[in-house]
C-alpha cells in the first residue's frame, strides 16, 4: 500500500513555494550568496525545474522582492486615530520587525544585490518609499489648509524616510544600538525636521503647533521636549 504520496503542484502554487523559499534564503543571507541549486534543494526540486519557473535567478530574486516589498509597504498603514507621536512609533516597530526578519536581503538591495540597477528593482524600491510618503501624509491631512502637502513638509516626510532606512542599515551592522531605542530615536528624529522646518516657515509652525496640541505628556514628542529642556539646563 503506498502512502505519503507527494501531491503534484499546480504551475502558480509552485511559483509561489519557489519565492516563498528563495525569500526566505535570501533573509538569512545575502542574494549574492544564495545559489539557485540551495534553492532546489530547499524546495524539493532539481535545478532545471526552477529554470522551468524562473529563467534565472534575477528574475526569482526580483519577484520575491515583489512579495517583500508589498509586505514593507504594508508596514506603513496604520489607522488614523490617536496621537501622531504614538502612531508613528507603531509604524517604526514594524518597520523594524520587518529589518530583522529580513537583514541580509534589506541590506543587500539597499547596499547592492543581484538586482539593484534593474528598472524592476529600482520601481519596487521607488514603490516602497511612494507608498511610505503616501501613508505618513495621510496622518496630517486633517491639519492641512491646502489640498497639497506643503514642499517643506514633503521634504519632512522624505527624509525621514531616507533616514529610517540609513538607521536600519547601520542597525543591522552589529546591531550595536538597541533596537526599542532606536524606534524611538526615529520619532524623535521626525519630530526635530518638523521643528527645524517650522522654524524657517509659518505654515509649517502652525502645523506643528496643532500637532503639538494633541500629544499627550508620556508621548514621544513631549518625551523630546522634555529631553531638549533638560539637555538646555546641564
Amino acid at each position: 500500500m503506498r502512502t505519503g504520496a507527494r501531491r503534484r503542484m499546480g504551475v502558480e502554487e509552485r511559483r509561489q513555494q519557489l519565492i516563498g523559499v528563495a525569500l526566505e534564503l535570501f533573509s538569512l543571507r545575502s542574494p549574492d550568496e544564495v545559489s539557485i541549486d540551495e534553492i532546489a534543494s530547499a524546495a524539493g526540486i532539481s535545478r532545471p525545474l526552477v529554470y522551468h519557473y524562473f529563467p534565472g535567478k534575477l528574475s526569482l530574486y526580483e519577484a520575491a522582492l515583489t512579495r517583500a516589498s508589498d509586505d514593507l509597504a504594508h508596514r506603513f498603514v496604520e489607522p488614523r486615530e490617536g496621537p501622531l507621536g504614538a502612531r508613528l512609533l507603531r509604524v517604526t516597530h514594524r518597520f523594524f520587525d520587518f529589518v530583522d526578519e529580513h537583514g541580509p536581503g534589506f541590506s543587500a538591495l539597499m547596499r547592492g544585490g543581484p538586482a539593484v540597477g534593474s528598472s524592476r528593482t529600482n520601481a519596487l524600491i521607488d514603490g516602497v518609499r511612494q507608498a511610505a510618503y503616501v501613508q505618513i501624509l495621510s496622518h496630517l491631512d486633517a491639519h492641512l489648509d491646502a489640498d497639497a502637502a506643503p514642499a517643506r513638509l514633503e521634504l519632512v516626510i522624505r527624509s525621514w524616510i531616507s533616514l529610517a532606512e540609513s538607521t536600519a542599515l547601520l542597525w543591522l551592522d552589529g546591531r550595536r544600538i538597541p533596537r526599542a531605542e532606536l524606534e524611538i530615536q526615529l520619532v524623535h528624529d521626525f519630530a526635530a525636521l518638523a521643528a527645524v522646518s517650522a522654524a524657517q516657515d509659518e505654515e509649517m509652525a502652525a502645523l506643528l503647533r496643532k500637532i503639538l496640541a494633541e500629544e499627550p505628556a508620556d508621548g514621544p514628542f513631549s518625551d523630546l521636549a522634555g529631553r531638549l529642556v533638560a539637555l538646555g539646563r546641564a
